[in-house]
């Protein structure tokens, strides 16, 4: 492992350094991207896998379980922010980073050689959730270890733009595991060849991708603000000193119940909502779907230079003011329609505001804390959130639409938004009053 480090930017940076953080935010962002793909190839691939692993003939009962094990895996992530955010700032950002992408390996691994139901019985899905369990783990640790590490070798002029690459590669993540169902789909295999045992081929793919994703992580730099922060205080990464700073922690909390929420149903809830909902077909679904997380994408950058100019505050406030008021009308009008274009149009306007939150959420929470809690900091209260509001969203959608009532889900996201646009609106703006250069 190399033991150089990435300064700090400053006014003026040589071209070398600068190629070392540019390199250093391309293999961070790439293995967040493996991470994510590896993750998210369980809902892309949910249609087809569903009945191998749940006995029944209701296609919504066996995507409500599908989504009931989705949001059982969150309740893991919490000790994965812990167990990673502690690695990350007591022994290096590397180390934590490298492992969580090992554990990803490990999880969908075990997805892509598990039997299915008729051949084990209630031990499949039994095991499908274990493999869950131990992904839930992984990305418990990636989303604080990552959003820190990019955060700390970003030219702080430019924090949110390079920050925002975090959901780029994350968002890309599971634009990966769609161009894999395509190719599935229209390429290599017929529908009865994918729901018999085509689906294991991208969980597959994705432990060989954790593999090299880890092959490179083991040679990023580690932060000189890591390495500084050694040499002012020792480094614990305990929960006793991040308790130290209750008001960010519960900031954390705060600013992303809505964001999630929000996030997790127009990603991973989408694609069974156009399907079962809308009554699109799947390849309608799989288009739609693709085509609205490119545009997503796209948006993630252009909203983080936007942050770096005028703030990041105004652009949580414009989330929240929007999801709020827009979210119920939106969903109702996407599922009356019956056009693919028309679905694809409505879903790019809800990323409008969406993007508003996702572009920053990860360094406004990284410019809360300093260096020596700043991985746990991040990566705990969000994990804890993530899994109260975000990977129950698909399930608590799903639930209401079983009992007959799916338009409750619309008012509770629009409900969880407004809870979160209450803190936008105290909070400090965090480009103006950062944490970054703190090493407490």
């Amino acid at each position: 492992m190399t033991d150089q480090v990435i300064k700090p930017a400053s006014e003026h940076f040589d071209v070398a350094d600068a190629e070392r953080r540019i390199k250093a935010i391309f293999i961070g962002s790439i293995g967040n991207l493996v991470e994510w793909y590896d993750f998210y190839a369980y809902t892309a691939f949910a249609l087809y896998f569903a009945p191998a692993f749940f006995p029944g003939n209701d296609p919504v009962v066996q995507q409500l379980n599908v989504a009931v094990v989705f949001a059982a895996t969150f309740l893991m992530r919490p000790l994965g922010g812990w167990f990673f955010g502690y690695l990350a700032d007591h022994f290096g950002r590397r180390i934590s980073l490298t492992l969580s992408v090992v554990f990803m390996c490990f999880g969908s691994l075990i997805i892509a050689v598990t039997p299915t139901y008729a051949t084990i019985g209630f031990a499949a899905p039994a095991i499908l959730a274990l493999a869950r369990v131990i992904e839930g783990l992984s990305l418990g640790g990636e989303y604080g270890a990552s959003a820190t590490y990019l955060s700390e070798v970003a030219d702080p002029k430019h924090r949110g733009f390079y920050s925002s690459f975090q959901y780029v590669t994350l968002i890309g993540g599971q634009l990966t595991a769609i161009i894999v169902l395509l190719l599935l789909q229209k390429v290599f295999l017929t529908p009865d060849e994918l729901k018999a045992w085509g689906w294991r081929i991208p969980f597959a793919i994705g432990a060989a991708l954790a593999i090299f994703a880890a092959v490179m992580r083991r040679n990023l730099h580690e932060t000189e603000a890591f390495e500084e922060a050694k040499k002012v205080v020792k480094p614990t990464g305990s929960i006793t000193n991040l308790l130290r700073y209750p008001r960010e922690l519960l900031l954390v909390v705060g600013l992303t119940a809505g964001g999630t929420a929000a996030f997790y149903t127009f990603t991973t809830y989408m694609q069974t909502f156009v399907k079962l909902s809308v009554g699109l077909t799947e390849d309608q679904t799989t288009f739609v779907i693709f085509g609205t997380l490119i545009f997503a994408t796209i948006l993630q950058p252009i909203y983080g230079a936007i942050s770096d100019k005028i703030g990041r505050k105004p652009l949580l406030i414009f989330f929240g003011v929007a999801g709020t008021l827009a979210t119920v009308p939106l969903l109702m009008t996407l599922k009356e329609t019956k056009s693919p274009f028309m679905a694809f149009i409505l879903i790019c306007c809800a990323w409008l505001f969406v993007a508003g939150y996702t572009s920053i959420n990860a360094v406004v929470k990284a410019e809360l804390f300093p260096t020596n809690v700043r991985a746990l900091g991040v990566g705990l209260p969000y994990a804890i959130t993530v899994s109260i509001f975000g990977g129950t969203a698909p399930a608590i959608a799903l639930y209401f639409k079983s009992i007959g009532h799916e338009e409750w889900f619309y008012f509770y996201l629009s409900g969880v938004i407004c809870l979160s646009l209450i803190i936008y609106s105290t909070m400090r703006d965090t480009k103006h009053a950062s944490a970054m250069h703190r090493h407490e």
